[in-house]
């Protein structure tokens, strides 16, 4: 028999949110971990709102707005405005944020807001840093294996916003979108030239044949047992700007491992400089060899013959997964914010969630 189509709603609704998500939901292994976490930074979140004045009016939860960033994250939400058009409809959404069904959604003003502040006070910083304990912990990561690269980050500016930093008064307005001004044939470099959107991007190009552009750098280092990021960093793109903040955040790696340790990396690492500079902080640098580099390679059978190079060569590609997620599902390819201060800020954000999603992959195989 046909069944009629017809709306009957009750007056009263006795379900919880809870019993929507199903039980094996990816999401709430995540959420699990994510609320152990921010239990954890409580003390970070009490020095946010303790200089501000009382009786004024409440702001959104940090654990809430720290959540909703990361759905944004997980599910490749384009903009604010957009996520808080899903929060108010999904129930997923609003089970994972903490909102009960009848709670009011916040304004994307609002949410943008509240999101500064965590920008100020590097809470981010110590989320990711949260996230790395829980991988300890559950016992995800060797300590003493590692790899690292580069990757450029696309900012939010145009070519036409790259213009000479002092300007006569009669030169012609600064570019933009609908500017007409023919630059095809001038040179530009970062020295003479810089993006009137964002002053902090810096024009790059990765290699030879490829087109420069308005970027960043990011920097990730990822421990080789399951390929989980253990330190990432932003910095302003140049020629060296991969080496010198590989140095830095191996040689962190080394004093916290409290013993020697290794670095699996591609050519751009082997150089003299670099491999000195791993080995004076007590790391082995299992760089790939640039045999057509001048001088020929700073690796030498002395590090190649052992069986652990052909291991971190092998494990070093697995970093190329990181960038990948963080580009396609992530938000870092174009990074929709301005400023050295808030790429860094999303890019630690975007490793935070490639973490907690590597570590429910993980959870799951286990079980």
């Amino acid at each position: 028999m046909r069944g009629a189509d017809g709306y009957t709603e009750s007056m009263f609704t006795m379900s919880r949110l809870d019993d929507f998500v199903p039980a094996n939901h990816p999401l709430r292994p995540i959420r699990l971990w994510l609320n152990d976490a921010l239990a954890r930074m409580d003390a970070v979140f009490s020095r946010m709102y303790e200089s501000e004045l009382k009786g004024g009016r409440p702001s959104i939860a940090p654990e809430k707005l720290i959540r909703a960033l990361l759905l944004q994250v997980l599910y490749s939400i384009r903009s604010e405005r957009m996520l808080m058009e899903q929060i108010s409809y999904n129930m997923l959404f609003r089970w994972f944020v903490g909102l009960a069904m009848d709670d009011a959604v916040w304004d994307h003003s609002t949410f943008s807001k509240n999101r500064d502040r965590l920008v100020v006070h590097d809470v981010i910083v110590s989320l990711f840093n949260e996230t790395v304990e829980t991988a300890r912990v559950r016992g995800h990561l060797s300590g003493e294996h590692f790899s690292v690269d580069g990757t450029l980050i696309q900012a939010w500016a145009g070519h036409k916003s790259f213009v000479l930093k002092t300007k006569s008064d009669d030169s012609p307005p600064d570019g933009g979108a609908g500017s007409q001004e023919n630059w095809h044939g001038q040179k530009r470099s970062n020295d003479t030239h810089e993006s009137s959107t964002d002053a902090q991007a810096r024009l790059f190009r990765k290699s030879r044949g490829t087109g420069a552009m308005l970027c960043y750098m990011g920097h990730v280092l990822t421990d080789n047992r399951h390929g989980l990021v253990v330190n990432a960093q932003v910095t302003q793109a140049n020629g060296t700007a991969e080496r010198d903040t590989a140095a830095q955040m191996l040689a962190d790696a080394a004093r916290v491992a409290g013993t020697s340790i290794t670095v699996g990396a591609d050519k751009n690492y082997d150089t003299s400089g670099f491999v000195a500079t791993c080995r004076a902080n007590n790391v082995t640098p299992h760089v790939a060899q640039n045999v057509g580099r001048a001088g020929g390679s700073a690796i030498d059978a002395r590090t190649t013959r052992w069986p652990g190079y052909a291991i971190s060569q092998r494990k070093r590609k697995c970093i190329e997964q990181v960038f990948g997620w963080s580009k396609t599902v992530g938000r870092i390819r174009q990074a929709m914010y301005r400023g050295l201060k808030r790429v860094d800020q999303l890019f630690l954000l975007t490793q935070a969630a490639y973490n907690l999603t590597r570590m429910r992959t993980l959870a799951a195989r286990a079980a």
